[in-house]
């Protein structure tokens, strides 16, 4: 999909919500097997952006602001003896995606991939301070 010399150059016209799904589902394709078990039944959806009761929801200003978001419960809060509940699924917006995309000249997998694993660590049980934590530590090497 995308040239590493110009990531932008791979595409002539704006990467369509089909586009973005198909690189979420590459990216959920691509988590450990001892992990994946897990996220089987989380779905992916595209929207172009978050309405305006999602962004009161989580306190945020602007569409712009928010690319993904995991909409379920996290594992670590289960039970047994829960209801039955809708799906787990994580929303991903691609306007916010693409503008990050044009602001960053980032591959526009790898920025797609990014944002699918910070929704999923939500799905484990994650909270935003703990992923931003585990993103400030130094790669092992």
């Amino acid at each position: 999909m995308s040239d590493q010399r110009n990531p932008i150059a791979a595409f002539s016209l704006p990467p369509t919500a089909d586009d973005i799904v198909s690189m979420a589902e590459r990216a959920l394709a691509s988590i450990p097997p001892h992990l994946a078990d897990h996220v089987r039944d989380v779905g992916i959806a595209v929207e172009d952006r978050a309405d305006d009761e999602t962004l009161h929801e989580m306190n945020i200003e602007s569409a712009w602001e928010l690319t993904g978001l995991y909409r379920g419960v996290p594992l670590t809060q289960r039970s047994v003896l829960d209801p039955v509940r809708e799906p787990d699924r994580i929303f991903l917006y691609r306007e916010a995606i693409l503008l990050e995309w044009i602001e960053t000249g980032e591959d526009l997998y790898r920025l797609v991939r990014n944002v699918v694993v910070h929704e999923v660590a939500h799905h484990f049980g994650f909270s935003d301070q703990d992923i931003a934590a585990i993103e400030q530590e130094p790669d092992a090497e």
